[in-house]
């Protein structure tokens, strides 16, 4: 059994990252900021799973200090807490990008360097980001959402040279158009012009980026460091 953290569970992949992992009989921290209910639904929907909600704002500069006086130490570090804003970057207020900044980015990168201590001592562990296409390619009214997803996939770049010697994995997964909440701002007709873009022609789903994930972290991955893996229908 492996102790296995996710930040941003409540979302729809989170949860559908958590579901995998519990099936196969880990123990799992689910983080969240607000949406304890949607955590709680996993628990009803399998009373027998070892998950344990965690809350923290990592949006907030104390986030990380919350919480990882909760969860002590893990196995694998899924980093899946994020937003998104859609409009022009002038219409941006200060705090916003600041929050976005430190909900992705710097959180992420403290949460990283807490963790793989005792991963480290290990000599085993791995660590997950949860990027996107548009940190690859960037897309215009998501600018700040594009550089601290451009950020997070340097990040893992560096961050897997400075781990390998001690047998860590770090690798990023980059999902295009998905299934989820976050998505469902999008007009018909939006949604319409999107698929005809999408050469497979359809939106992914949350459980096809946790089946990513779970490949990532599995013993079949073991040489695979260090990389971007796009799941978007061969979108960008």
């Amino acid at each position: 059994m492996k102790e296995i953290l996710i930040t941003g569970a409540s979302g729809g992949i989170g949860r559908a990252i958590v579901k995998d992992y519990v099936k196969n009989g880990n123990r799992v921290y689910a983080h969240y900021n607000t949406n304890a209910a949607s955590i709680q639904d996993l628990q009803k929907d399998d009373p027998e799973a070892d998950i344990f909600p965690v809350q923290a704002n990592l949006a907030e500069k104390d986030g990380v200090e919350v919480l990882t006086e909760k969860v002590v130490e893990v196995d694998t570090l899924i980093l899946n807490a994020g937003n998104s804003y859609f409009g022009l970057l002038t219409d941006m207020a200060g705090d916003e990008i600041d929050a976005m900044i430190q909900l992705h980015l710097t959180s992420s990168i403290k949460l990283a360097k807490h963790y793989i201590s005792s991963m480290v001592q290990k000599k085993q562990g791995s660590i997950i980001v949860v990027s996107s296409v548009f940190g690859v390619t960037g897309a215009s009214c998501e600018v700040v959402y594009s550089s601290v997803k451009g950020g997070l996939n340097a990040f893992v770049k560096g961050l897997a040279k400075e781990l390998g010697p001690s047998g860590i994995r770090v690798n990023a997964v980059a999902p295009g158009y998905i299934s989820t909440e976050m998505n469902a701002r999008l007009t018909e007709d939006d949604e319409h012009d999107l698929m005809n873009e999408i050469p497979m022609g359809r939106s992914g789903t949350p459980e096809e980026v946790a089946s990513l994930i779970s490949f990532l972290d599995s013993n079949q991955a073991s040489y695979i460091s260090g990389q971007i893996i796009s799941i978007d229908g061969a979108w960008q």
